[in-house]
């Protein structure tokens, strides 16, 4: 098949990846073309550039240090261009030989100019329902060409009110490429990911400290302002920030902490971090928002649903006894990416044979 992804513009779609999306958009573009898809990425143009990128938007602006596409921080300056660079490439896309658009792009625009297109199109919803897409949804579905896929089966609930069918297909990773550690020899746990508000850093370093457990945080700092305020009050010597890890050392601290701490502050659809954990052998302790529930049973993790760091801690407790091989059992079974691929692959050939079937009628 010849693919068309459509990407999001926050970020270049390149390693290291700046969150779930871009890893999810790269892993899944470029498993596509090793199966023999004729793939094209439509990025910003500092992306991958083995994934056949078409440029829709320039990096001249993205600012690698403080991770933003504008110095300025003029929110309508980066909503102006992106907006631009959606409508263009809607306006031209049907030209392009696609038997496929695959849209990851969390925008509108493609949303609301795929009623003009006969290309089959299908949006996945990688976050919980937002205003702007919203919108425009309403007014696709009153001719119903988009198909919708969600990561989860708790966002897919959430976007119910909005979409009359939305399939599920839950986000993977590969476990070959996480090693297994059975035996875990750092005595401390760990927590990865964008060190952030909606993340809570924060409070897995309380709750760590009040179990009595030595912190390691990996991932950078992806808002300032957040850090100082409510992270850097609590460094000392029981907390280890590591910055961004390679993938090497990022799966070293993993298998060798006693448990993942996970503390999402909304309502995440999915959580990469959940199965890299799982794939490692390490149990989660965490807030239970968003799939984190959904992702993990009573073999795998411990969950709170409150933010409070003393019962937080108290499921830190209880996670480090789980056992290691149950999590990288239910992260082989359900959480590889193989089996997302797999899915998607299916999906978008059953799109394109009921095309073909309209077109014959």
């Amino acid at each position: 098949m010849n693919i068309g992804i459509i990407a999001h513009l926050k970020h270049p779609i390149r390693k290291p990846y700046m969150g779930g999306l871009e890893a999810f958009t790269h892993d899944i573009a470029m498993r596509l073309k090793e199966r023999g898809h004729t793939i094209t990425l439509y990025a910003s143009e500092q992306s991958d550039p083995r994934l056949n990128v078409h440029a829709i938007l320039s990096d001249m602006d993205y600012d690698r240090e403080t991770f933003s596409r504008f110095r300025s921080h003029e929110l309508s300056e980066d909503f102006i261009s992106t907006h631009h660079a959606y409508l263009e490439l809607m306006q031209d896309i049907e030209g392009n030989g696609h038997d496929i658009i695959f849209n990851n792009s969390l925008n509108y625009v493609p949303v609301t100019m795929s009623t003009l297109l006969n290309t089959p199109m299908l949006t996945v919803l990688h976050t919980p329902p937002i205003f702007e897409m919203k919108r425009a949804m309403a007014l696709e579905r009153k001719i119903g060409k988009m198909n919708y896929v969600s990561v989860s089966e708790p966002n897919a609930i959430s976007w119910k009110p909005y979409v009359d069918h939305c399939r599920v297909i839950s986000n993977g990773v590969d476990t070959k490429l996480w090693t297994f550690c059975r035996n875990p020899e750092g005595g401390y746990v760990a927590w990865f990911g964008r060190i952030h508000p909606d993340k809570g850093t924060h409070l897995a370093i309380k709750a760590a400290k009040i179990a009595g457990y030595k912190i390691k945080i990996a991932g950078s700092v992806a808002d300032r302002h957040y850090f100082e305020t409510y992270v850097e009050p609590l460094l000392d010597e029981s907390v280890e920030l590591l910055g961004n890890c390679t993938h090497e050392r990022l799966n070293s601290l993993i298998g060798n902490a006693l448990a993942s701490v996970i503390t999402p502050c909304w309502d995440e659809p999915f959580g990469l971090v959940v199965a890299e954990s799982l794939a490692c052998g390490t149990p989660v302790a965490g807030i239970s928002r968003g799939a984190l529930p959904s992702i993990l049973d009573e073999h795998t993790g411990c969950l709170t649903s409150s933010t409070d760091p003393i019962e937080l801690s108290q499921c830190i407790k209880k996670a480090v006894l789980l056992n290691r091989e149950c999590c990288r059992r239910r992260a082989i079974e359900q959480l590889d990416v193989e089996r997302m691929v797999d899915a998607y692959e299916e999906l978008f050939e059953s799109l394109t044979v009921d095309r073909s079937v309209e077109n014959a009628i």
